[in-house]
């Protein structure tokens, strides 16, 4: 059965079985991290049979995991999820320097526009952008993972970095920001 009725009331369960009231900082956390998780979905969905989609998927997967961890109530419980590594921040690193080394040097901000999946992905950027902030406020009341704070940062650097890079293979121009002396009116 899909519901329980036990959060009726206002609370939710942490992994572990404590109940917080659903504004609690954690669930807030995870709830925003679950956000990203599907607006990644939505993006893999827009890119077909791009390789890129498998490339989400992974951080999907690896975006649970944090999920898990700051879900968990106490330091055994902890032990028990998976956890994110060095090696999936590593991992981030390689992509975007193997897509960086296409792409033009940015000497400007990129206004999103001009490709729905490098939209999306602008999206993503700024959604990873909010998790990251609850995950250090966060930190604050429940120590965090250093490794999840970092993974965020650089999932950040990725998906706008993979926006530019959708761009460029769809033949779009990206449109920089514009000092008002140089905006026509």
């Amino acid at each position: 059965m899909i519901y329980t009725k036990k959060g009726d009331d206002g609370t939710t369960s942490l992994v572990g079985g404590t109940r917080v009231k659903k504004f609690d900082i954690r669930v807030q956390t995870y709830g925003e991290i679950d956000h990203l998780v599907s607006l990644l979905g939505f993006a893999s969905a827009l890119l077909k049979h791009d390789n890129y989609a498998s490339e989400l998927f992974v951080i999907q997967c690896r975006l649970f995991e944090i999920e898990s961890m700051v879900a968990c109530e106490n330091e055994e419980v902890l032990s028990q999820v998976p956890n994110i590594r060095e090696i999936d921040v590593q991992y981030l690193e390689r992509k975007i320097d193997t897509m960086s080394k296409e792409l033009p040097a940015l000497k400007y901000f990129i206004i999103p526009s001009g490709s729905q999946t490098a939209t999306l992905l602008n999206i993503a950027t700024t959604q990873t952008r909010r998790c990251e902030r609850l995950l250090v406020e966060c930190n604050e009341y429940y120590p965090q993972s250093p490794i999840a704070l970092k993974y965020l940062n650089r999932l950040s650097d990725y998906l706008f970095t993979l926006s530019r890079m959708i761009m460029k293979e769809r033949h779009r121009t990206e449109k920089y920001w514009k000092k008002p002396e140089e905006m026509e009116y």
